[in-house]
């Protein structure tokens, strides 16, 4: 599959390692714009428009580059889990998704702006975590950098240690649906 240039707008080390699955060759260019959450948005719409903000914000300024953005959000009810503040936000956030099943929803901007072409899509998958007593949230959170993943966890990082089950795509839950990006990436060949 012949892509244009491909730039990963993201800064997230996991998401560079899952589109080297996909792609050969890309450059990470991150975009720094905002995160939102409107309130009249479904979680998954919100993702859509974070996505779609990163890809644009970066397509600006490589206009002939087939820029992929992304923004991944936990979910447990009507409760959004984003990246915690702190240690004990972290513990917080595990405590309440402990014993619970929860959405993980991945929204995806594939932009090329010179063709004038985009594609947006969102995948969910359930997780289901285990019963956790403090205990095992501390030792987990001991084992990896909770700081800067939404719901304070990495599933590849140690997650059979808090993870009981998913329900779908593995990879959306570390932060890039690769099923549906492949899928994607071949509308952009040449």
């Amino acid at each position: 599959m012949k892509l244009p240039p491909v730039i990963l707008a993201s800064a997230s080390p996991r998401r560079a390692e899952l589109l080297a699955q996909v792609v050969r060759r890309f450059e990470v260019v991150p975009a720094r714009t905002a995160e939102f959450q409107p309130e009249h948005f479904s979680p998954a719409e919100a993702c859509l428009l974070n996505a779609y903000h990163k890809a644009r914000a970066v397509a600006k300024k490589l206009p002939d580059s087939l820029i992929i953005g992304a923004d991944t959000e936990v979910v447990l009810g009507r409760r959004v889990f984003g990246k915690p503040r702190d240690l004990a936000d972290a513990a917080q956030m595990l405590a309440d998704l402990a014993g619970r099943e929860h959405l993980v929803i991945t929204g995806v901007c594939l932009l090329h702006l010179r063709r004038h072409r985009q594609r947006l899509f969102a995948i969910t998958t359930r997780v289901m975590f285990k019963a956790l007593r403090e205990s095992e949230i501390l030792d987990y959170l001991n084992r990896i950098n909770p700081l800067d993943k939404a719901g304070a966890y990495a599933i590849q990082e140690h997650g059979d240690r808090i993870v009981a089950g998913t329900q779908g795509s593995f990879t959306n839950v570390v932060g890039l649906p690769l099923e549906k990006l492949r899928q994607e990436l071949k509308s952009f060949a040449d």
